[in-house]
């Protein structure tokens, strides 16, 4: 502990706030919140530590702390400052599912989609369904059961669900406001398992028309009545109650920390999440922390069971929800699974090659190889074309090895000359730092171009523009295509013996190409449909969007009928569109 660290632990309040950890190139590597910034800072240095705590404070040159009026706006600010600076050494929950709702709109003719989230008031939401698929299939079910609004845009004439008796046709039909409420009541029943009724209907309806011989319209009765027996038997798979609950539990083995989730809605179990991390802190609020954040990007229950007494309060402070420790009964059963689920995590973790592939050593391997420090934030950059169409760029981000999507970039190539890969390139990387340091944004360790020295030429050209001098090295590949090491601006190259480090850097180079290339086709596809649809009169840039937003793809729109097109089109339009891009058949 140096002078500085013992000066500034004097200054500390006993308040609640968040500090922030800085090393000698004052760079912040650790971000944290205490109910008391005294006690808990002075921790690090006045107690002996291990491990990945240890290996933290021997990088902090110095701190700093912000003072908060309470725990829960300390949080807050943690988590606003974890997401801006991305810390070496902070533990994040990199998990982006989300288990979807069905939203039925609450004014207006009765509409139905798919949500992530279920946060608007302008919705119904039911759920959460285990996947999307079987979401989808209930709308199926429901879109065919009720006369719905099928169509995301109004059109001015009736569409064939219509003529279906599949939907009233709000386009040309005023409904009274007793009707939508007839009919969200009758939706909400069912999707609540109220669903006899229907049932009975059209257990009825197949075998009339198998009376009158017409097996075709009581098979499709058939498949009606065998969807609704399919939701019945998984909305019965049920707890004590219908309510929503979480049960966390955790296991810790050596170094390392499991935490385990049990998601029940509506009292069925819909899915499990398992987390495993390096042991941090001291393990129950460690178990806290992880339970908080887990909260940023995931709905919150009506209970939350742990079996840690400490948990109780700090959660419920924090967010609006019951916390419950409980020690014996049903739910206690659940959360012994819940414990049987991490400790298979850590099982698993152990057994996996991951563990064996350091990669903290691998990074500082990596620094010692280039002779640059220890590069936890590394951006690649790659570019993709095919004879100089669709000319894009792309930049992907891994932060302690580990790649962070949603701080991936793609770029439109402005530069006139779009077949020149190198312009390209030094357009993409001037682009990208120019933006960050507008924004105050943090900058990388070390930045790896696809290619050869000449790449990391231009990029160093547009680095020194800005005044940057941010490590830049190639990933170059052999005559094979096959990639075969690093290189330098002035041709040197950097021989990798480490195999476990030469696969880290593949891995890094195959996602920047995965997300290029797939942007690229994205784009190519885009261009490819316009191009067909070029020319048609009445169909401008507003209608070309619309279909679009519409339609996923160029074979959805050869497949959609005038009736449908006839949704989104003027008819003499759709028309024209339909016999375009049927004109070769």
């Amino acid at each position: 502990m140096n002078e500085l660290i013992k000066n500034q632990l004097d200054l500390l309040p006993h308040s609640p706030g968040v500090y922030l950890m800085y090393n000698e190139d004052n760079t912040i590597i650790y971000i944290g919140k205490a109910k008391d910034l005294n006690k808990r800072v002075s921790q690090y240095f006045l107690r002996p530590q291990e491990g990945k705590v240890l290996a933290m404070v021997m990088h902090v040159h110095h701190f700093d702390f912000i003072l908060t009026k309470n725990e829960k706006e300390a949080f807050i600010l943690e988590m606003n400052l974890i997401q801006k600076h991305y810390p070496r050494y902070n533990i994040l929950l990199k998990d982006d599912k989300h288990y979807p709702y069905i939203a039925l709109k609450k004014i207006g003719d009765p509409f139905l989609k798919i949500a992530r989230h279920n946060n608007s008031d302008k919705y119904f939401y039911f759920g959460p369904y285990p996947s999307s698929k079987y979401a989808y299939q209930i709308i199926d079910l429901l879109n065919r059961i009720f006369p719905l609004r099928k169509c995301r845009n109004i059109p001015s004439k009736p569409c064939l669900y219509f003529h279906l008796n599949e939907c009233l046709a709000p386009c040309i039909n005023k409904i009274n406001d007793e009707t939508f409420a007839k009919l969200l009541t009758q939706i909400r029943d069912f999707l609540n398992g109220k669903n006899d009724e229907i049932y009975l209907k059209y257990k009825k309806l197949m075998l009339e028309e198998s009376e009158k011989l017409n097996y075709e319209k009581a098979k499709e009765y058939k498949e009606i009545l065998d969807s609704i027996n399919h939701i019945k038997e998984r909305q019965n798979v049920e707890t004590l109650d219908k309510a929503d609950r979480d049960f966390f539990s955790y296991s810790s083995r050596e170094n390392y920390l499991a935490l385990s989730i049990l998601i029940y809605r509506n009292g069925a179990l819909i899915g499990k999440d398992s987390f495993v991390v390096e042991k941090f802190l001291d393990e129950e609020e460690q178990v806290i922390d992880l339970i908080l954040q887990y909260y940023q990007n995931h709905d919150l229950p009506q209970e939350i069971i742990i079996n840690l007494e400490n948990a109780r309060k700090t959660i419920e402070q924090i967010y609006d929800v019951k916390v419950l420790s409980i020690s014996k009964g049903k739910l206690f059963e659940i959360t012994k699974i819940a414990h049987l689920n991490a400790t298979q995590a850590l099982d698993n973790f152990f057994m996996s090659s991951s563990l064996k592939e350091d990669k903290d050593a691998l990074l500082k391997e990596l620094g010692d190889l280039l002779k640059i420090k220890t590069p936890y934030r590394i951006e690649l950059f790659d570019n993709s074309h095919l004879q100089g169409d669709a000319s894009i760029g792309a930049m992907v981000v891994f932060i302690n090895g580990e790649p962070y999507k949603k701080m991936y970039r793609h770029f439109h190539i402005a530069n006139k000359e779009k077949r020149d890969d190198y312009a390209s390139m030094k357009e993409v990387v001037g682009r990208r730092y120019k933006r960050l340091i507008e924004n105050g944004d943090v900058l990388p360790d070390l930045i790896l171009v696809d290619g050869g020295a000449k790449q990391v030429k231009v990029a160093i050209e547009a680095l020194k523009k800005l005044s940057l001098t941010i490590p830049c090295f190639g990933l170059y590949k052999n005559a094979k295509h096959q990639t075969k090491g690093l290189i330098d601006a002035e041709e040197k190259e950097y021989p990798i013996s480490n195999k476990n480090l030469f696969f880290l850097l593949v891995k890094m180079q195959d996602e920047v190409h995965r997300y290029a290339i797939s942007f690229h086709h994205s784009i190519r596809n885009k261009n490819y449909r316009l191009s067909i649809l070029a020319n048609i009169e009445g169909l401008g840039i507003k209608r070309l969007l619309l279909l679009e937003n519409t339609y996923r793809s160029l074979d959805e729109i050869k497949n959609a009928s005038i009736i449908e097109l006839e949704q989104i089109l003027p008819h003499d339009v759709a028309i024209k569109v339909y016999e375009r891009l049927h004109e070769n058949k």
